[in-house]
């Protein structure tokens, strides 16, 4: 196991978002990102970081005693070690899941990870990076976010949920920008449009300070 991979940050804490929401959980965050969304909450992650070997990511891992593993980013894949990494993780016996952009290939993450794909929505700003061929190679327990920073990425997100029958082939995740939309009417919309999807907001930011890091 030589595989050595740029990391910002490893820490345990409560899964702020997807449908494990509320569970305790290990993050795994690598560093680095070619995309730069307008709403990104995570700048820190996109340069430096510590190079670490794959067995030192692993015994800092195991070192929480959590069977939950999410490893995020930046972007994960932009660095190729991840895919060891990922099947490592599910080796040791873990429950892993991978946030990733949709900005690159997903079809050879190990099939017993759990993805949660971003599809960016123009309020991004990166849309133009979508790689739509990933949906193909989503399953059941797989998911798919839309971060939305107004009404206008609403009405495209609801729009491509229906094109896609996003509904039929995986979890869906609407989740607003912190602060940036008001929450019954977004909610209040969703029921009327009987939209197949899961709204949810960022739950570490609700209990710890939406600036710190580490949780």
């Amino acid at each position: 196991m030589s595989t050595t991979l740029q990391i910002t940050e490893i820490f345990h804490s409560i899964q702020g978002e997807s449908t494990r929401v509320g569970q305790p959980c290990v993050f795994v965050r690598l560093t680095g990102c070619p995309l730069r969304c307008t709403w990104c909450d995570t700048e820190y992650a996109f340069h430096g970081g510590e190079t670490m070997p794959l067995e030192t990511i692993l015994d800092r891992v195991q070192s929480y005693g959590c069977s939950l593993v999410e490893v995020t980013g930046g972007e994960p894949l932009h660095q190729p070690g991840a895919l060891v990494l990922l099947q490592k993780l599910c080796d040791t016996g873990y429950q892993v899941m991978i946030e990733t952009s949709g900005s690159f290939d997903i079809s050879a993450i190990d099939p017993r990870v759990s993805i949660i794909m971003d599809v960016k929505c123009p309020g991004s700003g990166m849309t133009d990076r979508m790689r739509w061929g990933n949906i193909e190679h989503l399953s059941l327990k797989d998911e798919v976010k839309f971060v939305l920073k107004d009404q206008a990425d609403y009405e495209w997100a609801a729009d491509i949920v229906k094109h896609y029958r996003l509904g039929e082939r995986c979890a869906v995740l609407f989740s607003p920008v912190f602060g940036s939309l008001d929450l019954q009417p977004l909610a209040e919309q969703i029921l009327s449009d009987r939209l197949p999807v899961r709204m949810q907001v960022q739950l570490h930011k609700l209990i710890w300070d939406p600036e710190t890091r580490g949780v």
